[in-house]
């Protein structure tokens, strides 16, 4: 039997606040920024699509360097520090600020924050939790972070009404979860020793060399999850394409992180017991059910019957892959590996969007979820079919 919740490291319950406070007040101002920009201080759609694109490649690609640096530092607590530090003090330019320019840079330092923080958490998470509770402690981290997600954007949402869409006083508000968060992660994580840092800075030949073929099957993994699992902004397009109010257009992320916040913890807790291969497939299969319902739905009904799946997709899968990442890399180079990770990850989300994009514009709705549905469902079927043991395969 996995451990409840409770038996888990008091530092992990702290981390897993840290992010659903983080979550609460970043969502509360991005489900609104988009419409401030573009609406009240009149920024172009098109100016609106480069500074986001700018805002997540510049978050992928400094999780792979903040990885690195917390192996290469010997501790995990300060970059972490860090990037939520970097967060929080962004937060009061979004209030205060009258022009586009402050708010702009504020939300490409925010995303760089969280690109800061993303790694050396994951990589501490693993440092604070015995080999048996990782599965658990990353799902109760998700869990958390994911609640955060979904009340940050219904706090926005009440406030707005409440105050006649006074979007200044929904950032100055979401200020004060943002301290919280960065004063939860101060006071109750310990600091960690520089007992484990390496040697020279671990992007490196040597270093990858280290990396058993065990975390790279992984790196490999998640990267085509990552491929086959589409953007969710396509959800709320094959929602509204199929009836859906925009006015309701919130309630396709809204449902589906409800489910993936509910399942996160308890799947978490089942990919410390259940043998890896078999989850990594069932993660696909899950994947793959999803999409076929969605490429399927020919109403709202069903449409939100794929969304639901999607949520336990998401549950299944991410506190499994950060589990075998953590077991699979040598403590050293944890940090590192999460980078790698998720460097490949957003690579697998560039070239699926593309894809999926492109066939969604030529063949339609439909088209685009089926093909992703066989990828998805291919790929489980090689999961199956490969050697259980390069999943377990210990770290070197």
């Amino acid at each position: 039997m996995s451990a409840a919740p409770t038996k888990l490291p008091r530092a992990i319950w702290a981390l897993g606040f840290t992010s659903l406070l983080m979550d609460v007040s970043s969502e509360a101002i991005h489900a609104l920024l988009p419409l401030y920009l573009t609406g009240v201080l009149g920024l172009s759609t098109a100016t609106l699509g480069l500074i986001e694109g700018a805002a997540e490649g510049l978050t992928q690609a400094t999780k792979i360097f903040s990885g690195a640096f917390s192996d290469w530092l010997g501790r995990r607590k300060l970059p972490a520090m860090i990037g939520y530090g970097l967060a929080a003090l962004t937060k009061p330019a979004f209030a205060l600020a009258v022009t586009p320019a402050p708010i702009v840079a504020a939300h490409i330092v925010d995303r760089i924050g969280k690109g800061v923080r993303g790694a050396p958490r994951d990589a501490l998470i693993a440092d604070l939790t015995p080999e048996g509770q990782r599965g658990a402690a990353y799902g109760l981290r998700q869990a958390l972070d994911t609640i955060g997600g979904v009340i940050g954007p219904l706090a926005a949402v009440w406030i707005m009404l409440a105050s006649g869409d006074n979007y200044r006083l929904v950032f100055g508000l979401a200020c004060l979860p943002a301290l919280a968060a960065v004063l939860i992660l101060f006071l109750f994580v310990p600091a960690d020793s520089a007992s484990n840092r390496v040697a020279a800075f671990p992007l490196s030949a040597a270093a990858a060399r280290r990396l058993p073929a065990a975390f790279w099957t992984v790196v490999a993994l998640g990267a085509g999850m990552a491929m086959a699992r589409i953007a969710e902004a396509f959800l709320v397009l094959r929602a509204t394409g199929l009836g859906l109010d925009v006015a309701y257009a919130p309630s396709v992320l809204i449902g589906m992180s409800v489910v993936y916040g509910m399942a996160a913890y308890p799947a978490g807790a089942l990919a410390d017991t259940a043998a890896p291969r078999a989850l990594v497939a069932f993660a696909f299969v899950s994947l793959a059910l999803a999409e076929a319902t969605l490429a399927a739905a020919n109403g709202l009904l069903v449409v939100f019957v794929g969304i639901a799946i999607w949520g336990a997709h998401m549950a299944l899968s991410q506190g499994l892959l950060a589990k075998l990442v953590a077991d699979r890399a040598p403590p050293d180079l944890r940090g590192t590996a999460f980078g790698l990770f998720n460097l490949a990850n957003a690579l697998g989300i560039l070239v699926g969007n593309a894809v999926f994009g492109a066939i969604w514009s030529s063949a339609g709705a439909a088209t685009a979820y089926g093909c992703a549905a066989v990828f998805a469902a291919l790929v489980a079927g090689l999961t199956l079919a490969s050697p259980e043991k390069i999943f377990r395969e210990p770290a070197a």
